[in-house]
């Protein structure tokens, strides 16, 4: 087991999953998932500071969020960190920077 490159996250999906089927068979899952940290400020305010993560899963992990993910769910993940870039319809060049999903747990019931 590596831990060179491994990111667990708990939060919150922000819409629902989007699919993407290969002529091979193969399966896509996309979703954003939201994490909130609070703390207290030095004024003595409490504080909610949330990040927003892309998340892609294939094959097998994929098809769990298809079937029992939809936006406002809440999950835990484990995956590795991903970089890719694309040049889009302006030729300017974007970088994307996502989370490989390799384990999901469903949490909060329904």
């Amino acid at each position: 087991m590596s831990l060179r490159n491994k990111v667990t996250l708990i939060g919150y999906t922000g819409k629902e999953v989007e699919i993407v089927n290969f002529e091979s068979g193969s399966v896509k899952a996309s979703v954003s998932l939201a994490t909130s940290d609070h703390y207290t400020n030095a004024k003595g305010e409490k504080v909610e500071e949330t990040q927003w993560h892309n998340l892609i899963a294939f094959g097998k992990t994929a098809e769990i969020f298809q079937k029992y993910v939809s936006k406002g769910k809440e999950i835990a993940i484990e995956g590795k960190l991903t970089y890719r870039s694309y040049d889009d319809k302006d030729g300017v060049k974007r970088y994307i920077t996502e989370i490989k999903v390799d384990e999901i747990l469903l949490l909060g019931g329904k």
